[in-house]
C-alpha cells in the first residue's frame, strides 16, 4: 500500500442514512439490514466512516489488536481548549487506552470490582427497586407515569451510588453530569453541548477529587475505598486514574443500563411477554434476548494501528472503522427470526457490551440489575401498559428511549420481608 491508495470513502460501497433522521432514530435496524447487504465493509456517509454491521466481523475487529480505541501514534486529533477539561478525564479511562496501561487499568480495577463485590449487591438492588415500586404503587393506576424517570433512571443511579459508596443526594448531579458528557459521544455534537460536556467533567472530576481524598482518611465499605487499596505489585491507581474510573462507572455503565432496562420493558409490554419469561428459570435467557433484540449502544470506533486487510479490503494505519453492536444483534447469519423477540431463543454471544480487551467490566452489573429490576417490576404491577407510543431519544449512537408512559393498573401487595 502507499499514500496514493484509494480512500474508503473510495473503495468500499457506500450508503446514505442521517442518524437525526426521525425514521432511523426510532427504527435503526432496516438500515442496518441494508447495511449488511451491501457488503461485510460499507462507507456510512454522513459519518464518514467505514462501518461493520455482521455479527462476525463485529466479534472478530473486537477482539483484534490490529484495531483499537487509542489513536496512534501522529492521528490523535487536536484537543481545542474548551473540550480540555473532558479530556483530562478521558485521557486517564481506561475505555480510551491500549496496552500495558490499559491492562494495568483494567487489572487494578478488577481486583476491586469483583464477582464477589457484585453478588453482595443484590440485597440492595432488590431494596432500591421495591422502594420505588412502593413509591409507584401510591399512585393512580390508571394515569399515565413516566417510568423511565421514575424507574429505569432511578434503579440504576441509585445503585452505583451504593456501589461507590456515595451520598444517594447527590444522585441528581451526577445524573446531570453522566448525560451532558456522554451527550459529547454522540455524531457532531455542536458547541453548546461540548460546552456542557466540558462544565460537567469539571464539575463531576472537583467532587471526586474532593470525595476520593475523604475516603483515603475515612475508608469505607464501598467501591471507591477498594479501588484506593487495589494493588499490583507496590502499584496504585493515582488519583486522576481513581477519578476517571468513577465517571467511566458512572457514564457507561449507568447510562446503558437506564436504556437496557428501558428498551426492555418496551420490548416486553409491546410483544405481550407472559410472566413466566421473568421466571427464576427464564429470567437470565430472557436478559440475553433482550440485549440482543434491542440493545443500549449501537457503535463502537476503532482506530486501524497497521497497514492491514480485513474482510477483504484494504485499510492503512490512522483510518477508523466503526462496529455496529445493533446490527450485529440482528444478523440473520446467526439468529432464525432475528427480526422476532423470543425470549425461549438460545440466544448466543451478543455484542451489547462488547468482545475482547475492551469487554465492559459493568456487564454483569448491568445484567444483575436487569433481573432484579424486571422481574419486581411485573410482579408488583401484573396490568402494567403502554400509555403511548414510546419513542426513542434523538441520542444516537445510544440508543434509548425519551420517555416510556404507562398505566400502571392495581398494584398486587408487595412480597413480606423474609425472617432469617
Amino acid at each position: 500500500m502507499n499514500d496514493q491508495s484509494p480512500s474508503p470513502a473510495q473503495r468500499l460501497p457506500r450508503r446514505a442514512q442521517s442518524p437525526k433522521e426521525p425514521q432511523f432514530v426510532q427504527d435503526p435496524y432496516p438500515f442496518y439490514a441494508a447495511l449488511r447487504a451491501a457488503g461485510r465493509v460499507v462507507y456510512w456517509d454522513e459519518l464518514s466512516l467505514p462501518v461493520i454491521a455482521g455479527f462476525s466481523g463485529v466479534n472478530m475487529a473486537l477482539r483484534d489488536n490490529r484495531f483499537g480505541r487509542q489513536a496512534p501514534d501522529g492521528f490523535a486529533p487536536d484537543i481545542p481548549a474548551h473540550l480540555q477539561p473532558f479530556y483530562d478525564i478521558d485521557d486517564h479511562s481506561m475505555l480510551e487506552l491500549e496496552g500495558a496501561r490499559h491492562r494495568r487499568l483494567r487489572s487494578l480495577v478488577l481486583r476491586a470490582f469483583t464477582t464477589r463485590r457484585i453478588a453482595t449487591l443484590v440485597p440492595d438492588i432488590e431494596e432500591i427497586c421495591a422502594t420505588l415500586l412502593e413509591d409507584l404503587a401510591q399512585l393512580p393506576p390508571d394515569e399515565p407515569v413516566d417510568l423511565l424517570t421514575q424507574y429505569c433512571q432511578a434503579v440504576p443511579i441509585r445503585v452505583i451510588c451504593r456501589l461507590l459508596g456515595m451520598p444517594e443526594d447527590k444522585a441528581g448531579d451526577m445524573l446531570r453530569w453522566s448525560h451532558d458528557m456522554v451527550a459529547l459521544y454522540t455524531p457532531n455534537p455542536d458547541r453548546k453541548i461540548e460546552n456542557a460536556a466540558a462544565a460537567a467533567a469539571r464539575e463531576f472530576a472537583d467532587f471526586l477529587r474532593h470525595y476520593v481524598a475523604q475516603r483515603r482518611d475515612q475508608p469505607g465499605d464501598d467501591l471507591i475505598t477498594e479501588l484506593i487499596a487495589a494493588e499490583d505489585a507496590g502499584d496504585k491507581l493515582s488519583t486522576d486514574e481513581l477519578i476517571a474510573t468513577c465517571v467511566l462507572l458512572m457514564n457507561a455503565g449507568h447510562e446503558a443500563t437506564v436504556h437496557a432496562l428501558g428498551n426492555a420493558v418496551k420490548t416486553l409490554l409491546e410483544q405481550g411477554t407472559p410472566q413466566t419469561a421473568l421466571g427464576p428459570d427464564t429470567i437470565d435467557g430472557t436478559v440475553e434476548e433482550l440485549l440482543r433484540f434491542d440493545p443500549p449502544l449501537h457503535l463502537f470506533k476503532r482506530w486501524v494501528y497497521e497497514d492491514t486487510r480485513f474482510l477483504g479490503h484494504d485499510f492503512k494505519r490512522g483510518d477508523q472503522i466503526g462496529l455496529l453492536l445493533g446490527a450485529a444483534g440482528r444478523d440473520p447469519d446467526i439468529w432464525d427470526g432475528p427480526d422476532r423477540f423470543d425470549p425461549t431463543r438460545k440466544t448466543k454471544q451478543n455484542m451489547a457490551f462488547g468482545a475482547g480487551v475492551h469487554f465492559c467490566v459493568g456487564a454483569p452489573l448491568a445484567r444483575l440489575e436487569m433481573r432484579c429490576a424486571l422481574p419486581m417490576l411485573f410482579a408488583r404491577f401484573p396490568d402494567l401498559a403502554l400509555a403511548a407510543p414510546p419513542r426513542y431519544a434523538d441520542s444516537w449512537h445510544f440508543h434509548g428511549l425519551a420517555c416510556l408512559d404507562v398505566r400502571l393498573g392495581a398494584p398486587c401487595p408487595a412480597p413480606a420481608p423474609q425472617i432469617d
